[in-house]
């Protein structure tokens, strides 16, 4: 999330968080196992008894997040690889290229970026005209401050645990094909740049005339909350019935409030941000990352050794039926809040 290392600093409450770390994986050599097949990942979700498993949520993780992408950050070789990944599950899951390519590049002085973009087509003649966006950023910072001779900041839970989410999800609705208003399935660069990847995507998406239902952003989802609380929050919850409505289609409360969201104003610091300044409609970020339960944001040991697998499939399974509620009703039932 951009900025969130500045607002940590000034904010002395929140300088000494908890240093209780979710670990699922004690393998020192996780950044060096070879990158898995797509094939092998699209075909071992087939044999879950639930739409999203966890061997593919570590598949994906542990390469997005291995040392081989040398961090990610725009316009290196590492996130080169990282997009390629991410085109060949969507090519292999049956997606479609929203533009021309899968790639939607833009420009950063004389860096080229790359937003990568596949959709499915609604299967309702009038509903299909309608779209909704899921989104992440894969990109991160690249290197950070030196720990015992490591220096790549691998961005497991920032943000290649949304990138996975997306994935998943792509995955599943490509085969359904359950879905009645068409569906854009976005990953960012740049966000950590200051969300120029999904600035542009935005202006140009905009500028097209898309017809726009709503847009998510799935952010920093690697870890679970501690305590009885809800299982993720949304950024600006307040600003939009959104929240209550995908708990509604899914039956359960998945999505609450977190107030220190509202004081670090996340809503303006992540990709749904520059959908809501462009389009005026329900744009939110939806994370677990509390600050209380992750210890390091923008730092080099955030890697997929800390990431909850399990928890990280159960949210993805769970989001299902919200998506599907949001993506099938037969109204625009999402709507924004009177300020």
């Amino acid at each position: 999330m951009k900025n969130i290392v500045v607002v940590l600093i000034l904010m002395l409450a929140f300088a000494c968080k908890s240093s209780k770390v979710i670990m699922n994986n004690d393998d020192p050599s996780q950044n060096e196992i070879p990158k898995p097949s797509k094939n092998d990942i699209i075909m071992e979700s087939t044999k879950s008894k639930t739409p999203v498993n966890p061997k593919d949520v570590e598949a994906s993780m542990r390469y997005l997040a291995s040392d081989e992408l040398e961090g990610r950050n725009t316009g290196t070789p590492g996130i080169e690889k990282a997009a390629v990944y991410i085109e060949d599950i969507f090519k292999e899951s049956g997606l479609k290229p929203y533009f021309k390519t899968y790639r939607d590049s833009f420009k950063i002085k004389d860096i080229i970026g790359y937003n990568i973009i596949g959709y499915v087509e609604g299967n309702d003649p009038k509903l299909k005209k309608e779209f909704v966006i899921l989104g992440a950023h894969y990109d991160h910072i690249g290197n950070g401050k030196e720990v015992n001779g490591d220096n790549i900041a691998n961005g497991a839970n920032d943000d290649a645990s949304g990138t996975v989410a997306v994935l998943e999800w792509a995955k599943y609705f490509a085969k359904k094909k359950n879905n009645k208003r068409s569906v854009i399935f976005a990953l960012y660069s740049a966000e950590e740049m200051g969300l120029l990847g999904s600035a542009d995507l935005a202006k140009r998406l905009k500028d097209s005339k898309l017809n726009l239902y709503t847009m998510i952003n799935f952010e920093m989802i690697g870890v679970p909350r501690n305590g009885n609380v809800s299982m993720a929050y949304m950024s600006g919850y307040e600003k939009s019935n959104m929240a209550q409505k995908l708990n509604d289609y899914a039956g359960k409360d998945i999505i609450g409030f977190l107030k220190t969201a509202k004081d670090y104003q996340l809503f303006k610091r992540s990709d749904n941000y520059s959908f809501y300044k462009v389009f005026k409609m329900p744009a939110h970020a939806i994370s677990t990352f509390d600050f209380t339960n992750f210890d390091y944001y923008h730092h080099v040991d955030d890697e997929a050794d800390k990431m909850d697998f399990n928890h990280m499939t159960k949210f993805m399974n769970d989001m299902i039926p919200a998506l599907e509620g949001m993506m099938n009703s037969s109204t625009k039932e999402i709507e924004m809040n009177e300020e």
